[in-house]
């Protein structure tokens, strides 16, 4: 069966080649030598290139001692090449399907009713081939690019106001970070200025929101030198999310599997970092006091829910503000406003805003949207908020296209 699927996946790539290396010698033809041949040299070696990671793609995926700037390279390279051929020839299918409409067309009706080409200038389906090998370029070359942005931390303030803030904690600087997955990370130097970053707020307490690994605790190996630095007057308070559980991994027995989470129990700790595992503490500051509350993963999306809210805030009722910690902002609408409106902030991440969307001011879109109704910033429902990090780290695509990682500085007032 593997090899069928192997071969049904090749005959597609074969399929989407020929209609993107006919766009590219439709593109160059009028091209003077040796331009022409230079370009075609070069389409020909990166494709080459394209064949080569899919016949290995394997040997990839399971040799995981494969250094990791080259395994993300290879992953990007292959997938910018898919991405834009299949854009390429999808464009100029849909231009056979028209021709092929407008050939039967002709067949049954006379000629002066069916749609021609345009005789002066370019026809449609010259359009449509620059247009389609236009934009998969640039879906090609933006790939690339976004692998620059992958350590471009990116500094959001926002201030918040609530009732019943003790006077004590008016000011109190929250730095919140998430999505770490730190088995994604081939630059310790550049994690650590983020970290630095991170110091430079000066913050009073410092929580994350889960996925500290994409799967297994020695991910963190290289790393716990670097966020131990991460310290505040008030604590550096964590949770789980939905990778720090292994559940993504194939392990020799279950008892691996939990060996993992201990572990990586003790890298929290290790670290410094309060892991709150569905309960609440209380942050102390001239006398006064607000709660904080820890859940494990609780998703409404089909991600394990392992955490109990109920259990988490049991006891909590008596802090005059309440802060949540709950990785999958889907929770939020799923049980927090429904069931525990005294619950002020909610912080969680999870989405990554799927690493790609647009961020201007008079446009906030991201594919994620669809999935998630709450996916990146700030929301309100009557007195609650809830804020969704970007993520510090990121996951599959090694690279950030639009939506950069992020360092948020809440400051309560």
């Amino acid at each position: 069966m593997k090899g069928v699927g192997f071969a049904i996946l090749l005959a597609a790539v074969l399929l989407i080649e020929f209609y993107a290396f006919n766009a590219f010698r439709f593109a160059i033809r009028n091209m003077k030598m040796p331009y022409k041949t230079i370009s075609l040299v070069v389409y020909i070696m990166m494709t080459v290139g394209w064949f080569a990671i899919l016949l290995s793609f394997d040997y990839f995926r399971t040799h995981t001692d494969v250094n990791k700037t080259l395994r993300n390279f290879v992953f990007v390279y292959f997938m910018a090449m898919l991405l834009s051929k299949l854009l390429i020839a999808a464009f100029l299918l849909i231009d056979d399907i028209r021709r092929f409409i407008f050939y039967i067309s002709g067949l049954f009706f006379a000629k002066e009713n069916v749609p021609q080409m345009v005789k002066n200038g370019m026809t449609r389906s010259e359009f449509i081939t620059k247009f389609a090998l236009l934009f998969g370029g640039t879906v090609f070359g933006t790939m690339l690019y976004g692998m620059s942005n992958r350590y471009n931390y990116h500094l959001r303030n926002i201030k918040l106001a609530f009732d019943r803030l003790p006077s004590s904690f008016k000011g109190l600087k929250i730095v919140q970070i998430s999505d770490i997955h730190s088995g994604s990370f081939n630059n310790i130097a550049a994690v650590e200025k983020g970290v630095e970053m991170i110091m430079a707020q000066k913050p009073d307490v410092i929580l994350f929101t889960g996925d500290l690994v994409n799967n297994k605790s020695e991910e963190m190996h290289d790393y716990v030198e670097v966020f131990s630095k991460l310290k505040a007057p008030l604590g550096v308070y964590s949770v789980f999310g939905n990778h720090d559980y292994g559940d993504y991994a194939e392990w020799d027995s279950h008892e691996d599997k939990q060996q993992n989470l201990e572990d990586l129990k003790g890298i929290h700790a290790t670290m410094g970092w309060r892991l709150l595992l569905d309960e609440h503490v209380a942050l102390e500051k001239g006398g006064e006091s607000i709660g904080l509350i820890g859940v494990e993963n609780i998703s409404a999306k089909g991600f394990h829910t392992y955490g109990n809210l109920k259990n988490a805030y049991e006891g909590a009722e008596k802090y005059p503000v309440k802060i949540l910690m709950s990785h999958d902002p889907s929770h939020w609408d799923k049980e927090t406003t429904e069931q525990f409106k005294d619950i002020d902030l909610t912080l969680s991440g999870h989405t990554h805003g799927m690493q790609f969307g647009i961020e201007i001011p008079w446009i906030k879109w991201s594919p994620i949207q669809y999935a998630y109704k709450r996916w990146a910033g700030i929301y309100q429902k009557d007195n609650q908020y809830l804020y969704v990090n970007r993520g510090y780290g990121f996951l599959g695509y090694p690279g950030r296209i639009g939506i950069l990682p992020e360092i948020t500085v809440i400051e309560l007032v």
